[in-house]
């Protein structure tokens, strides 16, 4: 298992980056509150697929627990039972959580669809714990690391229903996305650990260390900026139809702006961290896929306010983000690594 480990590790990464991409294609399809319940959907473990089956029906059968839609409202069944020829209130549960009551079978399916790709998540990291814990007596850190990081995917469970049950919160969301980002760190953490002996050697230089905590710390609140400018987005489509994209952005409020132009100190901390990488020759290969991603988002960010969000650039942005905060701190680990080695150095000296 030991030798496995650092393959479950990466398993693990690419889980929580699939969990990233479903969830950017919810949000971009408006399609967070598709399963108006957790963790089933309209009380199904397999969702409807038509509105047929969540339609009050005389004369048909319905388990505890199903959810049906009636004058603009959910009821929950509580019990099992057959209906008469006319509604009984009383066999029936108002869903108070929140007054979402509407049904979309293409978004029902995207939001499933995310759902299970958290639960697949969830048994990958069941075997990263197991796995992590074979290393107890050897190193500590590893199986503290993994178990920290299970117990923060259990909380993002706790999350993601919460964010059910407020109909899209923006803060919960907020906490949502910075979770995720938490756990990334600390899975690039084990495997930066696992892979300690085989990391080529790179040279210490403070002021580039100083650029990549900025780096790490601009790209946090980038993100967390992000996540309300889509809520600002969410609640114009809301108001002008998903179908009126071009009226996402109308009148923005000031964390756009914000986010706009915050860009420009990202873009200038991470050319700094490029041309240090290049003129002193230090060694980050890292330093240039970074570039590349911050040139992509800036790309797709532009896209999505002059061109009304052509198909894609949502997800390719939201998932854009969360790599490049991954390569940030990974870059920080092996940055970490090049000052403990200076500090060596000069004692021996």
């Amino acid at each position: 298992m030991k030798k496995r480990f650092p393959l479950i590790v990466k398993i693990s990464i690419i889980s929580v980056y699939l969990i990233f991409l479903a969830g950017s294609v919810v949000r971009m399809t408006g399609s967070g509150m598709g399963c108006p319940d957790w963790p089933k959907c309209f009380g199904y473990y397999i969702p409807p697929t038509s509105e047929e089956q969540i339609t009050w029906h005389p004369n048909s059968s319905y388990k505890k627990g199903m959810i049906i839609v009636k004058d603009e409202a959910l009821f929950v069944a509580e019990s099992d039972l057959t209906t008469g020829k006319s509604f009984n209130a009383s066999n029936w549960e108002k869903y108070t959580k929140h007054d979402y009551a509407k049904f979309n079978k293409y978004h029902t399916w995207t939001e499933y669809i995310n759902r299970l790709a958290s639960v697949l998540a969830g048994f990958v990291f069941l075997f990263l714990v197991y796995a992590a814990s074979k290393f107890w007596k050897e190193n500590k850190t590893i199986p503290l690391l993994a178990y920290t990081a299970f117990f923060l995917m259990l909380f993002e469970a706790w999350l993601g229903k919460t964010v059910v049950d407020t109909n899209l919160k923006p803060t919960i969301i907020t906490i949502h996305m910075v979770a995720g980002l938490v756990i990334i760190a600390l899975l690039l953490w084990l495997h930066f650990i696992v892979r300690e002996s085989k990391e080529h050697t790179v040279k210490y230089n403070s002021l580039f260390s100083k650029l990549l905590i900025a780096s790490v710390v601009f790209s946090l609140v980038q993100i967390a900026l992000g996540t309300q400018v889509r809520q600002f987005i969410d609640q114009q489509v809301k108001l002008h139809g998903f179908e009126n994209k071009e009226y996402s952005l109308m009148d923005p409020n000031f964390k756009f702006y914000f986010h706009r132009s915050f860009t420009i100190a990202i873009v200038l901390v991470n050319l700094g961290m490029f041309y240090l990488n290049q003129i002193k020759d230090l060694g980050y290969k890292l330093v240039n896929w970074i570039v590349f991603l911050i040139f992509l988002e800036t790309i797709t960010g532009i896209l999505m306010y002059y061109a009304d969000f052509p198909l894609g650039t949502q997800a390719t942005h939201l998932l854009a983000g969360a790599i490049l905060f991954g390569l940030q701190f990974y870059l920080w680990l092996q940055s970490r690594k090049s000052v403990i080695s200076e500090e060596q150095n000069n004692i021996t000296e």
